[in-house]
């Protein structure tokens, strides 16, 4: 599976064949799921993701312990630098 064959719109499902929610953004590291009513959005990192079949992904845990797991905070990007190459210059090794 790669990440861009993932299409918003498709299912998310717990290994409980439970509805998690629906895939709202497709990013590198992650996928962004909405779920039902008011709750927030989930960032399912794609090393919790077991198969992809029929247009619909299935997780590696049930549904019922995905509020658990931290997922409703965006991951911090990866690529980002935490400090300027400026600070660099004043660092002591």
């Amino acid at each position: 599976m790669r990440m861009t064959d993932l299409r918003p719109g498709w299912a998310v499902l717990g290994n409980d064949g439970r509805r998690v929610g629906t895939i709202k953004e497709v990013r590198q590291n992650y996928v962004v799921t909405s779920r039902p009513g008011f709750a927030p959005d989930l960032f399912v990192p794609v090393t919790w993701i077991a198969m992809v079949v029929s247009e619909t992904v299935h997780l590696n845990l049930p549904q019922r312990d995905v509020g658990q797991m931290g997922w409703d905070q965006e991951p911090r990007d990866d690529e980002e630098l935490e400090t300027g190459p400026e600070s660099d210059l004043h660092r002591h090794i």
